[in-house]
């Protein structure tokens, strides 16, 4: 080794270093040196974002779940509504990632604050739309959903808070996006870890009604989620007008740029339609599971608030590849966009093959923690342990999905979402469930072969490259 490569070799950052510095934000420019690096510095602060973003389904379904079946049922069943709007969200989000880590990789700060405002407008519309109609029909989604006449009583307002609140869901999804696709990856954790402190804390308070706060019951979760992160967004909103990021939104960025904005709805239509068709046939599977019953429906739910847990961080490791791919492909260098999917997908299938296995292992035990009733214990380990099964070959699907999410080819994961989900997915739970006699069992199945097939399809399509040629 010559001496200009010792120099280097002692003047690298450490493991340690790289840790501290993903946690306190780098502003490392992501389309130079190490790539390993470079998604470790990304993919730390994302992975502990979405562990935050996941707490919010598990704290709540923790102590709601201490209220009975009825009440895990108007969760999950508001869940499965929600799950629309998170498919407008995430389009929203994906689109926004992709267009902001795409001007960030051309060095146009001013174009990527610009796509920025843009997406908030967005945002604001949808939301508001969403709330009216949450808070005028949530006792008529609730029945449309399958409910009991108990759970439409006992629910109705727990929806109406949920739907008529969306606005903090969408800027909590759509602003940390924005961050992420800039490369602020630590400002989206800091966030949620603002969030999840307040919810955490309100949570047992106003659904046990501890202290002086009244006992709300099932609606106190909603009230608790709503506050924690409409104070997240007001946290967004303080940085993205007056901190000192890679994008920061100033007065003559405000006003309507009607070529980004057309390019945007462009991009977030088709993400939208993407994760609606994914979101969609997770609603359709919980409306096939509450034809078994409320203790079916129930143990679903833990079951996949769980899964949830699991693959949330995992999503945050792909969301590094997604601002990888953006940025690199804005800087002129699709190998090395190329380089950071792979390597992102290995990382992937080694957590969550762990994270896999563990749940297969110990299904029970972990399932115990949210419930003791015998009677949805069984539906709920049932699923855990079946759907993990899935997990080694949909980590890669995952990978690949957002690799063509940060390039702006939000098109090609609808069709594969469309073909894995709706033409395969839908009938094959169905069948395995009713005509063939399989019950709940038959639909965490088809989860499980969905999946696989997801990923097998996902890494044929994206090793054609057309991705690489996409304009954003």
């Amino acid at each position: 080794m010559d001496a200009s490569s010792t120099v280097k070799a002692r003047s690298a950052p450490g493991l340690w270093s790289s840790i501290r510095e993903a946690l306190a934000g780098s502003h490392q420019d992501f389309t130079e040196g190490n790539l390993g690096r470079a998604i470790l510095l990304l993919a730390i602060p994302m992975v502990l974002e979405m562990v935050m973003e996941s707490l919010f389904g598990i704290v709540d379904i923790f102590f709601v779940a201490h209220l009975g079946a009825d009440a895990v049922t108007i969760a999950g069943l508001t869940e499965g509504m929600l799950t629309i709007l998170f498919a407008i969200a995430m389009g929203l989000a994906m689109a926004s990632t992709a267009m902001v880590a795409r001007r960030v990789g051309e060095k146009d700060l001013d174009g990527a604050a610009d796509a920025a405002v843009q997406s908030i407008g967005l945002g604001v519309l949808v939301s508001f739309i969403v709330g009216i109609i949450g808070v005028v029909f949530a006792s008529d989604l609730l029945r449309l959903m399958g409910a009991s006449p108990p759970v439409v009583q006992g629910g109705t307002r727990y929806t109406g808070i949920m739907l008529g609140g969306c606005f903090v869901i969408v800027m909590l999804f759509l602003n940390n996006a924005i961050f992420r696709g800039a490369g602020d990856a630590a400002v989206a954790m800091r966030v949620l870890w603002v969030a999840n402190a307040i919810n955490i804390i309100l949570d047992p308070c106003l659904i046990l009604g501890l202290g002086p706060f009244p006992k709300l019951g099932v609606t106190g979760a909603a009230v608790s989620t709503t506050i924690g992160r409409g104070v997240g967004v007001a946290y967004q909103f303080w940085y993205l007008f007056g901190g000192r990021l890679r994008v920061r939104i100033l007065a003559r960025h405000v006003k309507v740029h009607w070529d980004v904005l057309r390019r945007l709805v462009r991009i977030a239509a088709n993400g939208a339609f993407q994760n609606l068709v994914a979101m969609a046939s997770w609603l359709a599977l919980i409306r096939l599971n509450s034809s078994f019953g409320s203790n079916a429906v129930a143990g679903y739910t833990i079951a996949i608030r769980i899964i949830i847990f699991a693959l949330l961080p995992a999503w945050g490791l792909t969301n590094a590849a997604a601002t990888l791919v953006g940025q690199n492909l804005g800087a002129q260098k699709p190998d090395r966009a190329e380089s950071a999917v792979w390597r992102t997908g290995f990382f992937n299938m080694c957590f969550l093959g762990a994270v896999g296995l563990t749940f297969i292992v110990f299904a029970r035990q972990v399932i115990g923690v949210f419930t003791t009733d015998p009677a949805v214990q069984v539906y709920a380990v049932n699923c855990l342990r079946i759907v993990s099964y899935g997990y080694i070959s949909f980590s890669w699907g995952m990978v690949v999905i957002q690799a063509f999410n940060g390039a702006g080819d939000t098109w090609t994961p609808t069709l594969l979402n469309l073909f894995c989900c709706w033409v395969w997915q839908i009938p094959l739970a169905y069948t395995l469930a009713v005509p063939l006699g399989s019950g709940p069992k038959g639909i965490y199945t088809a989860i499980a072969i969905a999946d696989t097939s997801l990923a097998v399809v996902g890494i044929w399509a994206f090793r054609r490259g057309r991705w690489k040629l996409q304009k954003v």
